[in-house]
């Protein structure tokens, strides 16, 4: 099984030539499941659908920025039960934004599996609210489970360096709000010690937007639920997506990442 996740930056920038980049990438990729985020979806265009052909399933975050941007899940197998949350945790999230939004969709895999969007809220002062967000989110998964030993893979923007709170609880180094989780983070299991920036300078469209001074990141991660004595499923390799250009075009603002399970 193949997986990803990939912050599509909506349309800015020279989306033509990204559309094709993105396309061409996507169906060289062939994932079997996506989580996207900052995707557009209007009521004349479907920037998942038109990326992706017609071979996927797809469910979209209900509410959206004015110009549609929002998260996504695609899927190659049917969706089963599908639960959805905003997390307007604080008085300073703006749910008028995209972000602080959870999906947990249930595929219809050999055996079942829950693939999770987490979309936490972005500014840089707003560990706060991630650390909430992430709790919530974790919450809504474990009672989709309800007591199911089933796979869980969360993946997403999730705006927080590898050190940060929300980041240490997802990866159970410590409790938050009386609650602990336990992910296993793939590209840490994959490439201890690898930086591993999703969110670079190195990336010129980063520095040539709202981010002039960034200096580098990683904030974009697959995450494995670990049950019993360790995670429920392999890995086989873990890797950056979209991380270079093609005939000088930059996909996104963001790298992605993608990882083979077995």
């Amino acid at each position: 099984m193949r997986i990803a996740t990939l912050n599509l930056w909506a349309r800015h920038g020279d989306w033509p030539a990204r559309r094709q980049v993105l396309a061409e990438g996507l169906r060289s990729l062939a994932p079997d499941l996506v989580a996207f985020q900052e995707s557009v979806v209007s009521d004349s265009y479907d920037q998942v659908a038109d990326l992706l052909g017609p071979a996927y399933h797809i469910v979209h975050q209900g509410s959206a920025e004015p110009d549609g941007t929002r998260s996504s899940i695609a899927s190659r197998r049917p969706f089963g039960a599908l639960r959805a949350a905003r997390m307007p945790v604080t008085d300073r999230v703006d749910l008028a934004e995209f972000a602080a939004w959870v999906g947990v969709a249930e595929v219809r895999a050999p055996s079942p599996l829950l693939f999770v969007n987490h979309k936490p809220s972005f500014r840089l002062g707003h560990e706060r609210e991630r650390e909430l967000q992430a709790v919530a989110a974790a919450r809504l998964i474990e009672e989709v489970l309800d007591g199911r030993d089933v796979p869980v893979v969360v993946a997403g923007d999730f705006d927080a360096v590898p050190e940060s709170a929300s980041m240490r609880f997802w990866r159970g180094l410590q409790s938050l709000e009386g609650m602990s989780v336990c992910y296993r983070d793939l590209w840490e299991w994959a490439l201890p010690g690898v930086d591993g920036h999703t969110f670079t300078p190195a990336n010129p469209l980063v520095t040539s937007g709202n981010w002039p001074l960034e200096s580098g990141r990683r904030i974009d991660y697959l995450l494995l639920r670990c049950t019993g004595n360790g995670p429920s499923l392999r890995l086989q390799r873990c890797w950056q997506i979209f991380d270079a250009p093609v005939g000088g075009v930059w996909a996104s603002d963001h790298f992605g990442v993608a990882a083979d399970l077995s």
